[in-house]
């Protein structure tokens, strides 16, 4: 049986938080898959098809062979994600759907909670300015979810920092450049 993580992100831009993210699944997991996706409680500056690429080129980034980028896994809902992974990698594996704690307020009304949560862990990474509250776990064991801490410290780096202040630190070369050649992120001006 494998141990996989799941982990769909927005990724609006991928950053080195995400990277870090990655890095520590990967040395925590048999198998990593990664996608961009669209998600229905947040508003997305930047197509799809710019964030999964952007987070290929992060992913380049790792050569860790146990990360994989998986565009067939990308939907809007994380329940159609992890059946689309176990028709890819059996129902016998061991899943944990990875999401920010940025998440866990939320993660009790997501489009069929309770079925997604008979199918997978929750893996919650720990960001700062997002804590992990008690009663939020508790409702997401209320409709049937095992919920998991990862031993991560979050980065204080977030996708929005970019976006709103062009923070150049937050984001890897690779991906700086990508955005400046599809003049991705440009204040537009009236």
């Amino acid at each position: 049986m494998l141990n996989i993580a799941l982990f769909g992100t927005s990724a609006d831009p991928p950053t080195a938080g995400h990277l870090a993210i990655l890095q520590w699944l990967s040395s925590h997991y048999d198998l990593v898959a990664v996608w961009a996706s669209d998600n229905p409680f947040k508003e997305h500056q930047t197509p799809l098809e710019h964030r999964m690429s952007m987070l290929e080129l992060l992913i380049a980034e790792t050569h860790l062979p146990n990360i994989q980028v998986r565009r067939n896994l990308s939907h809007r809902r994380s329940l159609i994600s992890v059946q689309r992974a176990q028709e890819i990698w059996g129902l016998e594996q061991n899943y944990s759907l990875v999401i920010g704690s940025d998440l866990l307020k939320q993660l009790p009304q997501w489009y069929q909670s309770e079925a997604l949560f008979k199918l997978v862990n929750i893996l919650i990474i720990p960001r700062p300015d997002y804590p992990i509250k008690t009663e939020e776990i508790n409702a997401v064991k209320l409709k049937g979810g095992t919920c998991q801490i990862a031993e991560l410290q979050g980065m204080k780096i977030s996708s929005t920092a970019y976006r709103e202040r062009q923070d150049k630190n937050v984001i890897t070369q690779p991906v700086k450049d990508y955005i400046q050649r599809e003049q991705l992120y440009v204040k537009r001006t009236s």
